[in-house]
Formats: structure tokens, C-alpha cells, sequence
């Protein structure tokens, strides 16, 4: 007999800090069992603490679920690589730089969450967010 698929009732994107899911007002409504959600996250996340972690997670009727872990968002790597706190809100004022190297390493890092080809696209990708963010690339020319 065939397994009978589980109805999905509500597929939702959110970010915990790595390590550090807890149950609250962000994860009551998505209708699992939180605690053993937060348990399963943070095991799988402990290797990557002090980064931002983006999960989707997809919830079905008998209050099970399963989830899917995405990279860093490029915007806190940059800001970790150039070593602020804040971006600037102005592109015409400067929040800090980082090298051709780390813009390589974040593009590298982020590759399976892009929609690029390949490594030069993906450092376009990364070069634009950190512009936008007022954090120049120093030796890049994209």
C-alpha cells in the first residue's frame, strides 16, 4: 500500500540566529510542534553560530513539519567581512570596504542561493548588495 502524502498546510520563511532558535510569537503561528522544531534547528545550525540563519518551513495538518536551511543573507556577510555594525542607508556615503578576496569568499558561500552560473556572476551579485549597502569593493571592477 502506498504511503498516503501529508497535507501541507502553511510553508512560511523566517531567521534565527544559529544555534539559538526559541518558541515565541514568530513560530506560534505556523502551527508545529516548537519546541521540537527549535531543538531540531539548532542542532543543525550549532556549527554556524553568529550567523543569521534563513530556514523555510513547510508545516503539514498532523502538526509535523520539515525545514530547509539557506545560507547567511549576503547583506550580513558584508557587513562582518568590512567589520561595521551598520550599513549606510546613502550609497554616497561610504560605511566601509572590503577586498576582491572576501567578495570572492561571500560569492563563493552564497553560490547555492544565487542566480548566477558561475563565480563572477555571483561576485556581480554580492558587489551590487554591498554598493547598496555604501560599502565599496576595493580592486573590483565589475
Amino acid at each position: 500500500m502506498a504511503k498516503k502524502k501529508k497535507k501541507i498546510t502553511k510553508v512560511v520563511k523566517l531567521q534565527f540566529p544559529a544555534g539559538g532558535a526559541k518558541p515565541g510569537p514568530g513560530l506560534a503561528g505556523v502551527g508545529i510542534n516548537m519546541p521540537q522544531f527549535c531543538s531540531a534547528f539548532n542542532d543543525a545550525t550549532k556549527e554556524r553560530r553568529g550567523d543569521i540563519v534563513p530556514v523555510v518551513i513547510t508545516a503539514y495538518e498532523d502538526r509535523s513539519f520539515d525545514f530547509v536551511l539557506k545560507t547567511t543573507p549576503a547583506a550580513q556577510m558584508i557587513k562582518k567581512a568590512a567589520g561595521v555594525a551598520k550599513a549606510s542607508g546613502d550609497q554616497k556615503q561610504t560605511a566601509g570596504t572590503i577586498t576582491v578576496d572576501q567578495l570572492k569568499e561571500i560569492a563563493e558561500y552564497k553560490m547555492p542561493d544565487l542566480n548566477a552560473n558561475d563565480i563572477e556572476a555571483a561576485m556581480k551579485i554580492i558587489a551590487g548588495t554591498a554598493k547598496n549597502m555604501g560599502i565599496k569593493v576595493t580592486g573590483y571592477e565589475g
